[in-house]
């Protein structure tokens, strides 16, 4: 049996977390390399006390941080990493995008990746690979779409939607660098 290396990013959902901090501290100890705090139903008090936490604990673990949506907390807080919207991403200005290390950009079609690498983004979630309970009724875009995004760009490109452990060495057969994953890392069962 082939192992594959690539990298596990754990995406936020506190409505599926019983201890979304506790959460997240296993998911980073079961591998995970970065979180995205995905909680952009917050309000932006609420999200950036959140944050400065969820920050320190992937600081002490070993993480990577990306915040999701809230620039001006990224800012305030020194994160220096931002996971985008694909409208978002092209409401970014100069200053704001210079400020950042990594901006990653969650986007749905060949043409969105490719705008991403031409304006900077450091990477792309391709979506929905699979069907998902995060986007009911939207049928998924499968593995060849996700190939298809991989050979556009030079950038990495992670799998969204759907992934679980059983079929994220699909993902990675068919190019993607790493996979998203959410309700795995949230609910309870996962461990």
């Amino acid at each position: 049996m082939i192992t594959y290396m690539y990298k596990r990013i754990c995406i936020t959902n506190r409505h599926l977390a019983d201890d979304l901090l506790n959460r997240i501290k296993m998911a980073i100890d079961s591998g995970v390399d970065i979180v995205i705090l995905r909680e952009k139903d917050m309000a932006e008090p609420d999200y950036e006390k959140l944050a400065q936490e969820v920050k320190k604990v992937c600081e002490e673990k070993g993480a990577e941080c990306f915040l999701h949506t809230f620039i001006d907390v990224a800012k305030r807080l020194e994160c220096r990493n931002i996971h985008l919207t694909m409208n978002d991403f092209r409401d970014l200005d100069d200053g704001e995008s210079r400020f950042f290390n990594k901006i990653g950009v969650s986007t749905h079609t060949v043409e969105e990746a490719k705008e991403c690498q031409e304006k900077g983004a450091a990477y792309v979630t391709a979506s929905p690979i699979f069907p998902t309970d995060c986007k009911p009724g939207k049928p998924p875009a499968g593995l060849g779409y996700l190939s298809e995004v991989v050979d556009a760009v030079q950038i990495p490109v992670y799998a969204l939607g759907g992934i679980n452990e059983d079929n994220a060495e699909e993902c990675i057969r068919a190019g993607a660098a790493g996979v998203c994953m959410m309700s795995g890392y949230m609910k309870e069962d996962h461990q």
